[in-house]
């Protein structure tokens, strides 16, 4: 017994694939029109915090669809498609480009920072960067007595004399090292004591003017409960004072330029350095342990605008899941 197809069947056959296909593009177009939808306006919150820190790879992605729609010639998925891929790549790709600097006619400056996993980063790698590197001022995280006297033991006492420094058993300790004399300096503390410390102060190289240098460290949103912590961390940090004094923030921020509230951060007067010279999108964090997670930008150095950015390059430090960031800077003349 045979079965007889009339135009009719092949017809609604016809219907049935073709709307699949049209499902199939709006199913492949919608992650990157939601992702452009919460990081354009930065309306990330709860999960969402952790999420946004991949928005590049996102980004990379966003052509798929486009090019599927493109194929299946699916005008409406297409030009969808082709919003979020421009929207997002237009927030991302430009920290691949270096941009323009200001002049700045003063000293050179070194500022190196280093998250050390509680103390246990190898204390000999950031020695021999700071040396190698003519490091001028080291930031440091995690910072513990005993990373202290290892440091202190392989050279760094010599290296670097003049330091802030508060550190402490686990990972709320923090340090600030400078070929300079530090003045002002200090120990600010996170929620009313019991979160991470920020150890700062101001050096004056020679022939330049004094700059603030703070080493950052704000709460991680690694869980929903800690994501309000993080804000209020973050909106804590010292804006830059473009009618004064010069800055410097330095450290592992724990949030990406995709992060809102680093973005309002840096519009009070401060440049990514990193962004600042093309290499925006070197990932800093993993972590290298292992564990499946594309790395993300989180460890930065903010420098205030009049501050020329000269390089910056992303260093291996053994023992840790972080990776310091070494940026060249060029101050204005005293």
């Amino acid at each position: 017994m045979s079965t007889v197809i009339t135009y009719d069947d092949a017809r609604a056959a016809a219907g049935r694939a073709a709307r699949a296909r049209t499902w199939l593009c709006w199913l492949a177009v919608a992650p990157g029109l939601v992702w452009a939808a919460v990081r354009l306006p930065g309306l990330e919150r709860g999960p969402a915090v952790q999420a946004v820190a991949f928005t590049p790879y996102v980004a990379a992605w966003t052509p798929v669809p486009l090019l599927l729609a493109l194929a299946l010639r699916r005008r409406g998925p297409a030009a969808v498609a082709a919003l979020a891929a421009v929207a997002l790549l237009a927030m991302v790709a430009p920290r691949a480009m270096a941009s323009a600097q200001p002049s700045a006619s003063g000293p050179t400056l070194r500022v190196l920072t280093a998250n050390l996993l509680a103390g246990a980063a190898d204390a000999g790698t950031v020695v021999d960067l700071v040396r190698d590197q003519r490091v001028d001022v080291l930031a440091v995280q995690e910072f513990t007595p005993g990373a202290a006297a290892e440091l202190d033991r392989l050279g760094l006492a010599d290296l670097l004399p003049h330091r802030q420094l508060n550190a402490q058993v686990g990972t709320t300790g923090s340090g600030l090292y400078a070929r300079f004399p530090i003045a002002g300096g200090g120990i600010r503390q996170h929620r009313g004591g019991w979160g991470f410390t920020q150890a700062y102060g101001s050096i004056a190289p020679p022939g330049g003017p004094p700059v603030r240098v703070e080493s950052v460290h704000p709460s991680a949103p690694h869980a929903i409960d800690q994501v309000g912590f993080w804000r209020t961390d973050l909106e804590a940090q010292p804006p830059a004072t473009p009618d004064a004094g010069l800055s410097i923030l330095a450290g592992d921020f724990n949030a990406t330029l995709d992060h809102a509230l680093l973005r309002e951060l840096l519009a009070t007067g401060y440049v990514d350095a990193a962004d600042a010279t093309g290499a925006g999108l070197v990932g800093t964090w993993g972590p290298y342990d292992g564990d499946p997670i594309p790395p993300v930008t989180i460890d930065h150095v903010l420098v205030d605008r009049r501050i020329a950015v000269r390089s910056v390059s992303v260093r291996g430090v053994p023992g840790s899941d972080h990776r310091a960031v070494l940026a060249e800077l060029r101050l204005p003349a005293a």
